[in-house]
């Protein structure tokens, strides 16, 4: 059996029918807003420009039936981003979902099935 440097890179997005689409992306977002308080500082954390990282965050609450992310402004105290309920619940189904499919045994039989000749450019 290979070891994991021949793991393949998962990525999982999901397409829903009412038209979100929900990938590790808005998942990363939501895990950095959870960890960080702040919209801003999870945009700028992913290389992403507020406006945007806010964008995002209103697609997700817009598309699920309760928000993911609830938000205050900034003033003297500073304004501030917490997941709320149904955004802990989301994430942790997402990062599930991942973990299942990592742990699947398909995902070895596919990568001991690989010939052993290196990558071509």
């Amino acid at each position: 059996m290979r070891g994991m440097e021949n793991d393949p890179r998962l990525s999982l997005r999901l397409h829903f029918a009412h038209g979100l689409t929900f990938g590790r992306g808005k998942a990363d977002l939501l895990q950095y807003i959870d960890e960080g308080g702040s919209i801003s500082a999870a945009g700028r954390r992913m290389k992403m420009s507020y406006r945007r990282a806010w964008a995002l965050v209103e697609e997700m609450n817009a598309h699920f039936a309760q928000p993911l992310v609830d938000s205050s402004r900034g003033g003297a105290k500073g304004g501030g981003a917490v997941l709320t309920e149904m955004g802990r619940k989301v994430l942790a189904d997402y990062r599930a979902l991942e973990d299942l499919l990592r742990s699947a045994p398909q995902l070895s039989s596919l990568r001991d099935a690989l010939s052993d000749m290196p990558a071509q450019k």
